[in-house]
């Protein structure tokens, strides 16, 4: 059997039909959770620098000429 970890405090966690905090054990955790994302602890990553460098504006792209829709 595949038991669920509170990814807070590593504590089991009861399926959803059980625990209106999941995929945390308890309302404590998601709220621990929710104050991290709200203070900035969690990020998305974007996409890497060198990604968007390689990038031209579409109004400078090399097959386009002016006027081109």
């Amino acid at each position: 059997m595949n038991v669920r970890e509170c990814s807070i405090c590593r504590k089991p966690v009861a399926p959803r039909a059980e625990n209106p905090a999941f995929p945390f054990c308890s309302k404590r955790c998601r709220m621990v959770d929710l104050g991290r994302w709200l203070g900035e602890e969690y990020r998305v990553p974007d996409r890497q620098v060198d990604e968007q460098e390689d990038e031209l504006p579409t109004d400078q792209h090399p097959d386009r000429t002016p006027g081109d829709a």
